[in-house]
């Protein structure tokens, strides 16, 4: 029997987050395996006209929780959907859903957060900093709470190249941080933001390491423990290979390579790709909240007169137990798309490594923007919209986003990972696994392409061989526009220049003569 299993059962849990790309695998990963629980708490907004009650029921009717239903067929029951909203005070909390879940949660997990790179200062800090304040509140008066478990990101120190597991205080303190964004207006706040993030490169990495300082400053006498995943990406094994509902990190390079629309990234392809699978990190948080309740607890009763309790940190990173780099992972996903091409893509897959920003600028125009607006003339000629430089626009802006991580590694030390992985039972150590030392990379990211072609896409695998028909017609394009183009520059260049001319004609005369020869050699043959 699980032990980490056993003792969710009977719980009632809140997570915020939860309708969220990890906050919906923590949920599946709880019911599938702690089907007695108690409740879930969700907080949930209503969003693109859907009520709270709807976008729970489209969860729990996606693909994610089919297995969920076989061994939790009341899960609907079980869940209870909060209106909530991080933006607001109290989190716009009614007056009885806040008694509810003051007097009955016993488990908090924080996964709600912008993980948007370009988002405003004054919006990062409200959801990542604020908000996580507001929580820590909350959770000080909930007197049947056993862990509060945070979940941050291994990049919110990225401006270190080693990073141990401890919290590293930021210049400027949270709390004068969050007081200033209620008085500075927007301009005020834009023009001191890359003062503030330091060399940090975005208000995201920022403000997730603000939110670990609030965390520690906030704890108080709760037991706590903090996450940072690295790059998170779709499943590994849990429920199904591949699974992945949103854009965010590697699946929206995956699908602009597999779309033919990203032809080169400025990216150093010996540098690690420290991706993650969403389910190890899942499997991870729970160990942690089985442990940080049932263990903490206990050792902080024993150690309480000797030394002040601590919030423990675990990294949940891949590059220093199995690496895995941009160029390899680049070649496995090009050669997936070999064998399982993406539907109606723009041009043939491919993705070259650049690292040199003049030659990065060179083919962004050449290989990105140049099609672009040749599409769009061509789009104008047929009486449509023209689109595509802005689509392309707007995918160049994300990749720049990006660059600062994929052309630099980092070593995160994984001590307490480590700890806690030799306090599993064999029996948790299978169904909670979080050793990525297991894992397949070739497989992982086959299984990834696959999941995002399925699951984000909504591709059905019997149009494989149409897009392979439709690929080798872009491929045949290719070839004539290349030597259409050739043959264009060749004669401008014969009509201006003696020596080419020369050339030219050197080579026609050349192939007649050997046509000539081939012609007479083969009547004396007859």
């Amino acid at each position: 029997m699980s032990m980490i299993a056993s003792f969710y059962n009977g719980k009632s849990i809140l997570i915020t987050g939860a309708t969220g790309f990890m906050g919906k695998v923590l949920m599946e990963k709880l019911f599938r395996t702690s089907p007695d629980l108690k409740v879930i708490y969700i907080l949930v907004r209503p969003k693109a006209g859907q009520t709270t009650q709807q976008r729970v029921f489209q969860i729990l009717n996606s693909k994610l929780f089919e297995k969920v239903k076989e061994v939790c067929p009341n899960v609907h029951e079980k869940i209870r959907a909060v209106y909530a909203d991080l933006n607001q005070n109290d989190f716009a909390i009614s007056k009885e859903d806040m008694q509810e879940l003051l007097s009955c949660t016993n488990i908090v997990f924080h996964c709600a957060a912008t993980v948007r790179f370009d988002d405003h200062l004054r919006h990062a800090v409200q959801l990542n900093v604020t908000a996580t304040q507001q929580l820590l509140l909350m959770a000080s008066q909930m007197p049947k709470l056993e862990a509060f478990i945070h979940i941050s990101t291994a990049f919110s120190n990225c401006n270190l190249t080693h990073i141990d597991e401890v919290i590293y205080p930021c210049p400027v303190e949270p709390k004068q941080i969050i007081d200033s964004m209620e008085w500075l207006d927007d301009a005020i706040i834009d023009e001191i933001t890359p003062k503030l993030i330091g060399d940090r490169p975005n208000t995201y990495t920022y403000t997730k390491a603000l939110g670990e300082m609030v965390v520690q400053q906030e704890s108080g006498n709760m037991n706590i423990a903090i996450i940072r995943p690295s790059i998170v990406g779709a499943t590994w094994q849990e429920p199904f290979p591949g699974w992945v509902d949103n854009l965010n990190g590697p699946s929206g390079l995956i699908i602009a390579a597999g779309k033919g629309f990203l032809r080169s990234i400025r990216a150093t392809p010996m540098a690690v790709a420290d991706l993650i699978p969403v389910d190890t990190v899942v499997n991870l948080t729970l160990a942690v909240g089985w442990y940080t309740a049932v263990h903490r607890c206990a050792r902080r009763s024993r150690l309480s007169k000797i030394r002040p309790k601590s919030t423990l940190i675990y990294h949940c990173t891949s590059g220093n137990l199995n690496p895995c780099n941009w160029g390899k992972m680049g070649f496995q996903v090009l050669a997936t798309f070999e064998k399982v091409p993406l539907e109606r893509a723009f041009r043939r897959p491919n993705a070259d490594f650049t690292t040199n920003t003049i030659t990065s600028q060179y083919w962004n125009a050449v290989s990105h923007r140049a099609p672009a607006i040749i599409y769009d003339f061509y789009l104008r000629l047929t009486g449509r919209k023209p689109r595509m430089t802005k689509v392309m626009n707007r995918l160049l802006r994300n990749v720049s986003m990006l660059e600062y991580f994929v052309n630099r590694s980092w070593e995160w030390s994984t001590h307490n990972t480590e700890m806690l992985m030799s306090e599993l039972s064999p029996e948790d150590q299978r169904v909670f696994n979080f050793d990525v030392r297991q894992l397949n990379w070739l497989e992982y990211i086959e299984n990834y392409v696959l999941g995002v072609k399925k699951y984000l896409l909504k591709e059905d695998m019997a149009g494989i061989p149409e897009a392979k028909q439709h690929l080798k017609r872009l491929r045949n394009i290719h070839y004539l526009f290349n030597t259409a183009l050739f043959l264009i520059a060749w004669r401008l260049l014969i009509a201006r220049s003696q020596m080419a001319r020369n050339v030219w004609f050197f080579i026609v005369s050349f192939c007649y003569k050997f046509l000539s020869y081939f012609r007479a050699s083969s009547t004396l043959k007859v």
